[in-house]
């Protein structure tokens, strides 16, 4: 059974972090360790990824801290299920947790219930402060880039035969925008 380590910080400032972090996880036995530079908002994290295609089952990985594995809690909590679906023991040294013991399971479903919770709050904020702009008049989203006139313009436009990249670069907007009054999308 292989150990591997992963380390993450989020920008190149923080080199000496990122070395402390490595030297640590060399000391607890990582065979290997993938490093991330990049900010824990960006998904995409190739060090992440290539740990995951290197860990097989039985195998464990190795963190610092929890939090270098996700870009919120919920993220962390769906790497930490894509580890223990493919059989990968996980231990972050913050929190002397280990997801192979009784205890190591009880906080890690403890704190996916507590994301799902904190997801569904979310949402339930959103929607009630969508609904409150939209009371007192206010709608989201992008401006429009046509006005009505504009837009009965393209129209005329389109209804004498120019072309649609002809009628986009009249109005100053895209052929999407055009293709979309055409279609009766855009009102």
């Amino acid at each position: 059974m292989a150990i591997a380590g992963y380390a993450r910080v989020s920008t190149r400032d923080q080199n000496s972090s990122l070395s402390t972090q490595k030297q640590a996880l060399e000391e607890l036995g990582s065979q290997k360790v993938f490093c991330d530079v990049i900010s824990g908002s960006k998904s995409a994290r190739p060090g992440l990824r290539a740990a995951f295609e290197w860990l097989r089952s039985g195998d464990t990985l190795l963190v610092t801290r929890l939090d270098r594995l996700g870009r919120s809690t919920v993220d962390t909590l769906r790497t930490v299920a894509e580890l223990e679906e493919r059989g990968v023991r996980l231990k972050a040294l913050d929190l002397d947790l280990d997801s192979t013991t009784p205890a190591g399971r009880l906080v890690m479903r403890t704190m996916a219930s507590l994301a799902e919770w904190e997801r569904e709050l979310l949402v339930e904020r959103t929607r009630d402060g969508l609904a409150h702009a939209r009371a007192q008049g206010r709608v989201g989203g992008r401006p429009r880039v046509l006005s009505s006139a504009g837009v009965d313009a393209v129209k005329a436009a389109l209804a004498a035969g120019l072309p649609v990249a002809q009628i986009a670069a009249l109005h100053g907007v895209s052929r999407r925008t055009i293709t979309r009054v055409r279609a009766g999308e855009y009102d």
